[in-house]
């Protein structure tokens, strides 16, 4: 399993991750808006100047962190979630309860660790320095693993979420609004039709594109579904095909619920952007972004960057989730520094907030945040 493949590479490898893809990136977008938004240039290179010490900082700690804290213990999360998968077999097909339920269990948690940590690795090449072997992780754990579209994926998260996080009608999260679904219904009972719908989207993003993409899209989500099916049936020794396909949507479904929240609760609520006024990346992120407190399950099945590091994750994308959390204090050190927000909520509070402010949050369109001498 050729996870990493910059072993050899050492601390160097590490700092051309941040450099080659976090400073040049922040240095086109900062260029790009300087010139739309008409900044003169002592205070372009005074923002500018935060992001590109904030990188520094980030620079330091990756070139002085080891293979093993870049890539490998996230690698072996991975592996051990599929190590999960034999034993989550055998123990499907007991007649105790008992051991059948602790079967469901395993197999749930680790098809979560595999879908949304894998998957989200995977999306942002996080997986390995070589870029042949980042798209064949892509192409696994999306399109395989995940059962969805790896250049639609990839495009929806990285190319707009990302680039234009908290942007109005771009990267404002209004994918996840369901606004005719009752609250209830939508942050309790609809997140467990993922698995069902998630294949479904992936077909729909289909359209347009060529006939080999379409093909072999297809096969690989039919794969992957197909993979566990038939070791349901004939490993586990599921009697009837209605059997297997429920126990495939509970233990595929078991924590869909959370994973729904996560991607809400980090920036719906939080201030929006008009896309002719946003400010300069640092700034977007700092306000656009919360993290959620370090919460044990949900750290090690959705990863770092998802949880309690997302503010780091979307200042420097390409990081592992490891690596997320080793810059954590770099980053909010500094930000507490040059007096920028650093958000943060607990799930709880996150939960209440859209509970009892579901229409604002969910229905209504989102107010504009103008950030005054910034934008």
């Amino acid at each position: 399993m050729q996870c990493g493949d910059d072993r050899g590479g050492g601390g160097r490898m590490g700092e051309m991750l941040v450099k080659r893809r976090g400073d040049s990136e922040c240095s086109e977008e900062m260029k790009g808006e300087q010139k739309k938004n008409g900044v003169t240039g002592g205070e372009d290179v005074e923002k500018e100047s935060l992001m590109m010490e904030l990188t520094r900082l980030v620079q330091k700690t990756v070139k002085e962190s080891s293979w093993w804290e870049r890539r490998g213990i996230d690698c072996s999360i991975l592996a051990a979630a599929f190590l999960c998968l034999p034993p989550a077999f055998l123990l499907l097909g007991s007649s105790q309860v008992l051991c059948f339920a602790a079967g469901v269990l395993l197999m749930g948690v680790a098809h979560a660790v595999i879908t949304v940590k894998g998957t989200h690795l995977a999306s942002h090449g996080a997986l390995s320095e070589s870029q042949a072997w980042a798209k064949f992780w892509a192409v696994f754990f999306i399109e395989i693993c995940g059962s969805f579209s790896a250049q639609a994926g990839i495009h929806g998260h990285i190319k707009m979420h990302h680039a234009h996080t908290n942007v109005i009608g771009l990267g404002d999260s209004s994918v996840w609004k369901v606004p005719f679904l009752p609250r209830t219904v939508y942050l309790f009972v609809a997140p467990l039709a993922v698995p069902i719908i998630t294949p479904l989207v992936a077909l729909a993003h289909l359209k347009g594109h060529s006939l080999a993409h379409v093909v072999r899209t297809m096969l690989m989500v039919a794969l992957g579904l197909y993979s566990q099916y038939w070791l349901l049936i004939h490993v586990s020794g599921f009697l009837s095909p209605l059997s297997a396909l429920l126990c495939m949507l509970v233990c595929r479904a078991m924590f869909s619920v959370p994973y729904i929240h996560v991607n809400i609760f980090q920036h719906i609520g939080l201030h929006m952007f008009s896309p002719t006024q946003r400010p300069k990346r640092i700034y977007q992120m700092t306000h656009g972004v919360l993290n959620l407190p370090r919460n044990f399950l949900l750290d090690w099945m959705f990863g770092h960057s998802l949880i309690n590091c997302h503010v780091e994750h979307h200042l420097f994308p390409f990081l592992s989730d490891n690596m997320c959390l080793k810059v954590k204090p770099v980053v909010s050190k500094y930000l507490a520094e040059k007096q920028l927000p650093y958000q943060e909520d607990s799930y709880l509070s996150r939960l209440h907030l859209f509970f009892h402010k579901y229409q604002e949050l969910m229905v209504f369109a989102p107010p504009i945040t103008e950030l005054v001498g910034v934008q």
